[in-house]
């Protein structure tokens, strides 16, 4: 048996959709843990859990009072995604020369093993303006600072974004590990600091799934330990309160 096969054999899947019901208070299922299952979203154009859903909506509309139109990139991500986008990047890296050790570190600059990020719980989310001409890639550090054109939205959830429960996970603390900074991304607090209490308590040698993965064989228990510690772990205070 695959180690996919077991871990479904081990937890199982539903019939009906694993977040049905919005999350349930404790315990979390590992499937929820690791983007597996089918998210029951706010709305269509805000794909996010039920509860940070609204308290996104909230936000924007608030900030549209001032003239900032909060657009969401990416929200809920399931982990076929995540490892679409891992697999993607992978190849291209490859294509570029990079050895097996140097395509993951490049990789794990701005992007998560599947099964690790923090987008399969509905929590969080990537946002530009959406007023503002979109050229290239959007999610540039430097396009949300200076006269790039998300500066206004970052000093405007700078004053603001605590208000509705969201923070930024990968902070420019020179002190942080792990991810690069990432002045886009937002999480709901309220619904991810639980999240990742539940999220610490799984054994990610056992529950990952590498099954189809590039570079899978290199993805050794010292390498999940490091990444745990500095990229799982290497976020803001804030959202590690528990």
């Amino acid at each position: 048996m695959n180690r996919r096969n077991f871990l479904f054999a081990s937890f199982g899947l539903a019939s009906t959709p694993l977040w049905a019901n919005a999350f349930p208070k404790s315990p979390y299922t590992t499937e929820m843990l690791l983007g597996m299952g089918e998210l029951l979203m706010h709305k269509e154009t805000i794909p996010l859990a039920k509860k940070a859903g609204k308290a996104f909506e909230k936000m924007q509309k608030a900030a549209k009072k001032e003239g900032v139109v909060l657009q969401i990139v990416s929200g809920y991500r399931s982990y076929d995604r995540q490892k679409a986008i891992w697999n993607r990047k992978y190849k291209a890296n490859k294509a570029q020369g990079l050895s097996p050790e140097q395509n993951i570190k490049k990789i794990i600059e701005y992007s998560t093993l599947p099964g690790t990020s923090r987008h399969h719980w509905g929590t969080d989310v990537d946002i530009i303006d959406g007023s503002k001409p979109k050229v290239g890639d959007v999610l540039v550090a430097e396009k949300f600072h200076n006269k790039g054109p998300y500066t206004e939205l970052k000093k405007w959830m700078d004053q603001n974004a605590k208000k509705f429960g969201f923070y930024l996970p990968y902070t420019k603390n020179p002190n942080r590990k792990g991810f690069y900074y990432e002045p886009w991304h937002y999480s709901y607090a309220p619904l991810s600091i639980s999240l990742l209490k539940s999220y610490t308590s799984l054994d990610l040698n056992k529950v990952l799934i590498t099954e189809g993965l590039e570079g899978s064989t290199h993805l050794n228990a010292e390498f999940i330990s490091t990444y745990y510690k500095e990229n799982i772990l290497g976020i803001a205070a804030e959202l590690k309160n528990f």
